[in-house]
């Protein structure tokens, strides 16, 4: 895969605008139960391809960082925000609406399954709890606030050129 400088610069965007988000909102972000609003950003990877999936992963990791919850957390999230876009920019890249519709599903199981598995160690609750609390705040940002931002910028037409970006 060539990088170019755009490439670069919009992995540089959404990153800062990924970290930003969460550590904004760090009271909503940073608990069993959580609402990353920033997590509406993770579809735009069905568009924007690779440098989306970097830089929402870099920004969880920074994010995280700031967080403050440990190693497994800065770990953890920004695997699982790569996995996540990466397989919904599989799933969902180039197809239509339920294509798109699916990889944010994906998103979401991802995320729930990776965060919500480790957060009960950090937090000493039930695990059923971890992955409740992150399943419904993925909901909500990734599925419904994401899905909304994702279908709205394809339709005008922005990140066209990464739709039928070929993987690495």
């Amino acid at each position: 895969m060539k990088l170019e400088s755009k490439d670069l610069a919009l992995t540089a965007v959404f990153a800062s605008l990924y970290a930003a988000g969460v550590v904004f909102l760090a009271p909503i972000s940073f608990s069993i139960y959580q609402v990353r609003v920033a997590d509406a950003l993770l579809p735009l990877s069905i568009l924007f391809g690779m440098p989306a999936v970097f830089g929402l992963s870099l920004g969880c990791l920074v994010a995280n960082v700031y967080g403050g919850l440990g190693i497994i957390d800065v770990v953890g999230g920004t695997i699982a925000n790569f996995v996540a876009c990466t397989l919904a920019w599989y799933v969902g890249r180039g197809g239509n609406i339920i294509h798109r519709f699916l990889g944010c599903l994906v998103e979401t199981a991802v995320v729930t399954l990776i965060v919500g598995g480790y957060l009960w160690l950090i937090f000493d609750v039930p695990v059923e709890l971890g992955l409740l609390g992150i399943f419904i705040g993925s909901l909500v940002a990734i599925d419904v606030l994401g899905f909304i931002l994702l279908e709205s910028l394809h339709r005008s037409g922005l990140g066209k050129k990464y739709v039928g970006k070929k993987a690495p």
